[in-house]
């Protein structure tokens, strides 16, 4: 074809760049104790910002797994076969430590340290995090049954990935997924109808039928899974390769066709006698399995801010190329009120996500003030800052115009990404009610959750009245279930309200006066006149 035209007035791909450069990331790295995990964090940024890795990011969604049920001779095989791009991403997440690095580096911090390297590496690629982070929370879990833990932590913890069906004990590393939910029960696992009968002679050990309609990454090595034992629901640990070499019968029936998340493998299983270990007592299993829940909604709270994150990186980057009407786009007033409200509802997942990596990593060094906040604040923060993640994709879409609506913008995996975070490991009113029941259950994670606020007290006015008036709505015990969801969206607003304030974000003012002080339409880009929006914007340009 003869040349017509020159291409003109179109960004350059968004390569070249240190991912980790965000100031918001860096400065809660340090006050969250694992400052000295930032030297790795710019190299894995670095790395995650070339030109090759965000390619394996698009191969890996474009060539999606495709499950091998039976070989061509007939023999059942349940197989899942993945793009060598997901691979080479599963194997750098591993190597540098994001899937079990806590449980192995005993330093203040480390918690941090490895939520702010989710944080960069997950910018490539959120698929493959999955794994990532049911491995990540799988090991406290089996911590319930000290031979387990014995025998498959080290494996579990180490830096090396190691795909393929073979015995555990015989590779180099391995990666574990959750199996919870049934037909007809979802997130409430109390229905679930899968049974588990105790095999004679063999303590411990049971076999396990039944079905599972949404298994988390049907490719790993071994699974963390409930069912009905004699004594109640339980949980139990199942390899997909049995010490002998034998495969454990866990079938896969089909992978799940999904909105988005589209490069990782979702499965429907069916057990036919599989072989399970218990983890924890019988009848425990919700209990056993709840510190392997609060992990994974961690990790929601972390992908919902990342997703954030890429989002108004790729909106300032097209708009600081990009001319219209006779001037760059990033410089006229309606547009640097959309990026600076994008901004801020991006500073404030990731602070508050950060906040709650530094609450676990003292948790889980013995602080129980701590650990009373976290149960509270991360119900609360994994209701709302997972909400915010489609609204805010949608309006970062929006700034590329219909650039951002064609496939290789990248904007669309995003957009479709982010609804899951929402829904994965409790949808909205899961994590509402969650939210509930750990105030009335636990009065000291409200006491806890409220000395964290009152850091900020008396320091804006906006904040302070908010406080007051959610202080209110929870002292009425009229219809509380029916307002949950209004009062937990309260507790999370003052939240990250009181950490910008506290920490002197530039961020802060701007988010006191809209989402407490109500200076703010419904839709992104209504910040009141007079918002100073050039340190809103600057910390994501001066990044790329």
């Amino acid at each position: 074809m003869p040349q017509t035209h020159e291409v003109t007035n179109q960004a350059p791909p968004l390569t070249g760049h240190d991912v980790a450069a965000d100031p918001a990331l860096i400065e809660g790295l340090h006050r969250q104790g694992a400052g000295w995990s930032e030297d790795s964090l710019h190299a894995l940024g670095t790395l995650a910002g070339t030109e090759r890795v965000q390619e394996l990011g698009r191969s890996a969604n474009e060539n999606e797994p495709v499950l091998r049920t039976h070989d061509r001779f007939g023999n059942r095989i349940d197989e899942v076969e993945f793009h060598p791009a997901w691979h080479e991403l599963m194997d750098t997440a591993v190597s540098n430590g994001l899937h079990a690095a806590p449980w192995r580096d005993h330093r203040p911090g480390a918690h941090v340290a490895r939520a702010a390297q989710l944080y960069v590496w997950g910018q490539v690629e959120p698929g493959h995090i999955c794994p990532i982070s049911m491995t990540y929370a799988a090991i406290p879990a089996l911590r319930a049954n000290p031979a387990l833990a014995a025998a498959y932590e080290p494996l579990l913890a180490a830096r090396e990935y190691d795909y393929g069906l073979r015995a555990p004990a015989g590779k180099r590393g391995l990666i574990a997924g959750m199996s919870m939910t049934e037909k007809q029960g979802g997130s409430d696992v109390r229905t679930n109808t899968t049974r588990a009968v105790p095999v004679g002679g063999e303590e411990g050990t049971y076999a396990l039928t039944g079905h599972k309609w949404f298994t988390s990454a049907p490719m790993s090595d071994l699974f963390l899974t409930l069912a009905q034992a004699p004594g109640g629901l339980s949980c139990f640990l199942l390899p997909r390769v049995l010490p002998d070499g034998t495969r454990n019968r866990i079938h896969l029936q089909r992978l799940k066709d999904k909105l988005g998340n589209r490069s990782n493998a979702s499965a429907e299983i069916e057990y036919e006698g599989a072989v399970g270990y218990l983890v924890g007592e019988e009848g425990r299993g919700v209990r056993t399995i709840i510190d392997m829940v609060n992990l994974t909604r961690l990790d929601c709270v972390l992908g919902a801010a990342t997703g954030m994150r890429a989002g108004l990186i790729r909106a300032v980057h097209h708009t600081a190329h990009r001319t219209a009407f006779g001037a760059p786009l990033i410089d006229q007033p309606l547009m640097r009120n959309v990026l600076s409200d994008l901004a801020v509802e991006s500073e404030a997942a990731t602070t508050v996500a950060i906040r709650l990596a530094g609450a676990t990593d003292r948790a889980a060094r013995g602080d129980a003030a701590e650990e009373s906040f976290r149960r509270l604040a991360l119900a609360v923060t994994k209701y709302w800052v997972c909400k915010r993640g489609p609204a805010h994709a949608a309006e970062a879409l929006e700034c590329l115009g219909g650039n951002g609506y064609i496939e290789e913008s990248g904007m669309p995996r995003l957009y479709r990404e982010a609804p899951l975070m929402s829904i994965w490991e409790g949808s909205g009113n899961v994590s509402a009610l969650d939210a509930l029941r750990a105030m009335a259950r636990q009065p000291d994670s409200v006491e806890a959750f409220f000395a964290e606020i009152d850091l900020a007290a008396g320091a804006d006015r906006r904040l302070d009245a908010s406080v007051a008036e959610l202080k209110k709505e929870l002292g009425d015990p009229a219809d509380l279930e029916f307002r949950t969801r209004r009062i937990v969206e309260s507790m999370a607003l003052v939240l990250q309200g009181s950490l910008l304030v506290q920490y002197g974000s530039p961020s802060a003012d701007a988010f006191c006066a809209s989402r407490l002080g109500g200076d703010h339409g419904r839709a992104f880009g209504t910040l009141p006149a007079g918002t100073d929006t050039a340190p809103l914007i600057d910390r994501a340009r001066h990044a790329v």
